[in-house]
């Protein structure tokens, strides 16, 4: 399944006149087990966070530099929330939405939703100078690279207008 979507994907990019580089690696469901596999690679890493809003019952794709650690509650304040309504979404919300399954969440999924996730980017995706921003493709065995002009692109393109949020502060 995987698969197929990872090549809709890599063709969705081509139509856009986006040149990815991709890497490919042993399945990894962590960053931490990611990173000795794309430490090489120049570039921000991500880690992606798949949350809902209890309250309104919203979704959140959440992606933050690799090593960032996220506050569920003062991301909520952020995003004004409220306080201790963010959670974590479960598989089958994730699977519906992005069509993809735990370990495999990424922004670039985001070409599968109709308008349902909300998107919030860290800030240093796109102010930190960086060559590349990388994601996986739909599978959590490769990595892929897109400028972050690209990575604009693709958003925009996918009608998803990401919420950008400092962390640093």
């Amino acid at each position: 399944m995987a698969g197929g979507l990872r090549e809709e994907l890599q063709r969705y990019l081509q139509e856009l006149g986006i040149q990815p580089v991709c890497v490919e690696h042993p399945e990894v469901f962590t960053v931490e087990e990611m990173m000795p596999h794309v430490q090489h690679l120049e570039g921000a890493h991500s880690k992606n966070l798949f949350l809902k809003d209890k309250k309104k019952k919203s979704l959140w794709l959440v992606t933050v530099l690799h090593d960032r650690q996220v506050n569920l509650n003062d991301l909520a304040k952020k995003l004004n929330v409220g306080s201790g309504n963010l959670r974590f979404a479960d598989e089958a919300a994730m699977l519906e939405k992005l069509k993809v399954g735990q370990g495999c969440a990424t922004p670039l999924a985001l070409f599968c939703d109709k308008g349902d996730v909300k998107f919030v980017l860290d800030a240093a995706f796109l102010e930190g100078g960086h060559k590349r921003l990388y994601f996986h493709p739909m599978t959590n065995s490769a990595t892929m690279g897109l400028t972050p002009d690209e990575f604009t692109t693709f958003l925009k393109k996918t009608g998803h207008d990401p919420v950008v949020i400092q962390f640093d502060d």
